[in-house]
């Protein structure tokens, strides 16, 4: 249904060194950046592009927006530790099993605020 996925930053290389540690951590490439300075990562056929807002405001996170990547509780588990290595910050519960889901969850907020999700389905 989805065929990319933008968020905004404000600092485009404190954005990179973050999201090409995290994406490293589950098998993901490092960003190409294109002529307008966006970086697009390309993975399994979906594409997670990160960009100074185009009206020239701040970017902001989405308050209650989540994005969420999929892969299981080792990549999870790099993927939350490359995070906080690299200018994330770690929000919500721990990464692991939710009590009474069938989920292994871990969550980052990006260094523009970004929430950010790492789920698999383990039961």
């Amino acid at each position: 249904m989805f065929s990319h996925v933008m968020v905004g930053a404000d600092d485009i290389d404190a954005a990179k060194k973050f999201y090409d540690a995290t994406f490293a951590a589950f098998g993901g490439p490092e960003a190409i950046t294109d002529p307008k300075g966006r970086l697009i990562y390309m993975h399994n056929g979906s594409m997670f592009i990160v960009t100074k807002p185009i009206n020239g405001e701040a970017a902001c996170g989405a308050n209650g927006g989540t994005i969420g990547f999929r892969m299981n509780p080792e990549q999870a588990n790099a993927w939350h530790a490359a995070g906080v290595a690299n200018g994330g910050t770690a929000c919500e519960d721990p990464p692991g099993p939710r009590e009474g889901s069938p989920y292994y969850l871990a969550y980052l907020r990006d260094p523009a605020g970004n929430k950010l999700c790492a789920l698999d389905i383990i039961a």
